[in-house]
């Protein structure tokens, strides 16, 4: 076999491949003798079916496949020889035959780039911190308190205030006609819960059971359904019923419906702060890693192999697809999905994977097995019974190369941290948590 190898542009190289004729025929009647042993054909007993109509029958197929292996052992002994990163699959074109019965072929392919990583203490990263204060203790509480709230009936006179939850029928319409979605009867909503848009709950605040009201609405242009968003509608609404919520005391009993071990005020609230407190570093080791990213790329040199990126849009693509099916869109694998809006995307996920690869590699960031087990453990101290979710993770090795991969990602901030000229930065809680929503 003689090997050519040639730059093309950047990252595109091709490589010539020769083949001798008779090495494919001879591997083309080593498998048809073989066929031949178990092919079972009409007016044959298995096993004496002739070569000749062996070969009239499969010729053609096995002949493929054969090209098909030969070419693509070629082309990797090549590649090997030459010591080339391949990325993506080669385009393999075939070349007339040569008079010394030799089959040519052009296979032109990219290769991963060399990855040029800058002086990282030169690197400006800012690192964030945020504490879990009494005030989100008691914001917590009180979402647990109205997940566990009732209602009960209001007397006939009472007003609808904030924090009711009433049963209405409404009918909206525009220029005097109706629109999809704009009737209902018997609906409930909570007041001041946002659920509904401003104005319709200005409207019912204050109504009694009994009364009807009509009033103007505009949606805003940004609403979700298009056919009415930027209109103005006129709604009629009756009020049927208004409930007021009760909400459970913050004792001993709260405490334990929630299944809190040390069944208390305080033992509630330390619970709770130990969660919030889980999350808040997630969140924070999710933002610090953010801004290393953004530094290691900045801070790189590198092309992009195309093939990677392409992949990379179809991946992409693909989940889009699988998110719109879950989502129930009637034929979601047809929905005409443009390729360039994934491809800024998808570009400084092969970029950022590409000089992520090459830190971890020169620096020797991987992932130990002991950092893996902790991870995990870590993922499931939160759960009743961890110990089960230790086992769940480890009973996949594509979970566990998940973990891996947010591991040796954890590695390399910490790494980065360490040369970078970091600025400490502290935020509140409600700003950690409204960013990373």
């Amino acid at each position: 076999m003689a090997v050519t190898v040639e730059t093309l542009e950047k990252l595109e190289r091709k490589i010539t491949l020769t083949l001798p004729v008779n090495v494919i025929q001879s591997e083309v009647d080593s498998r048809l003798k073989r066929l031949a042993r178990t092919v079972k054909m009409d007016g044959f007993r298995p096993g004496k079916v002739p070569m000749t109509v062996v070969a009239q029958r499969y010729g053609y197929s096995v002949h493929y496949e054969v090209m098909n292996d030969k070419v693509g052992e070629a082309f990797a002994q090549a590649a090997n020889e030459a010591k080339l990163r391949v990325a993506g699959q080669p385009k393999i074109t075939e070349k007339e035959q040569s008079p010394e019965g030799e089959l040519a072929f052009d296979a032109v392919f990219e290769v991963f780039p060399e990855v040029k990583i800058g002086d990282l203490s030169s690197a400006e990263v800012e690192r964030v911190t945020a504490e879990v204060t009494d005030s989100a203790i008691d914001r917590t509480v009180d979402i647990l308190r109205k997940q566990r709230r009732t209602f009960a009936q209001r007397p006939q006179d009472a007003a609808a205030q904030e924090g009711d939850r009433v049963t209405v029928d409404f009918e909206g319409k525009i220029d005097g006609e109706s629109f999809q979605g704009g009737k209902a009867d018997d609906f409930q909503f909570l007041v001041g819960d946002g659920q509904m848009l401003k104005e319709f709950e200005q409207a019912v605040g204050g109504m009694k059971i009994g009364e009807s009201k009509t009033f103007p609405l505009a949606f805003p242009a940004d609403y979700h359904g298009k056919d009415v968003a930027g209109k103005q509608a006129d709604f009629m609404v009756t009020v049927k019923k208004i409930e007021a919520a009760n909400l459970p005391e913050v004792n001993e009993a709260l405490a334990k419906s929630l299944g809190i071990a040390d069944a208390t005020v305080d033992g509630l609230r330390a619970d709770i702060k130990k969660n919030l407190e889980r999350e808040v570093k997630f969140r924070v080791l999710a933002r610090n890693k953010q801004s290393v990213m953004d530094a290691l790329v900045a801070k790189s040199e590198l092309d992009l192999p195309k093939s990677s990126v392409q992949a990379e849009v179809d991946r992409m693509i693909e989940g889009a697809r699988a998110d719109l099916k879950q989502r129930g869109i009637k034929d979601a694998d047809k929905a005409p999905i443009p390729e360039e809006m994934f491809r800024p995307q998808a570009e400084r996920r092969v970029r950022l994977g590409l000089v992520v690869a090459e830190l971890v590699r020169a620096s020797e960031l991987k992932a130990r097995p002991e950092q893996i087990k902790s991870h995990v453990e870590e993922l499931a101290a939160s759960y009743e019974k961890p110990e089960d979710v230790v086992r769940w993770y480890y009973s996949d090795n594509r979970r566990l190369a998940e973990v891996e991969a947010i591991v040796i990602e954890n590695n390399v901030t910490d790494f980065v941290l360490g040369k970078a000229k970091v600025s400490d930065k502290s935020i509140s809680f409600e700003d950690l948590m409204g960013q990373q929503a």
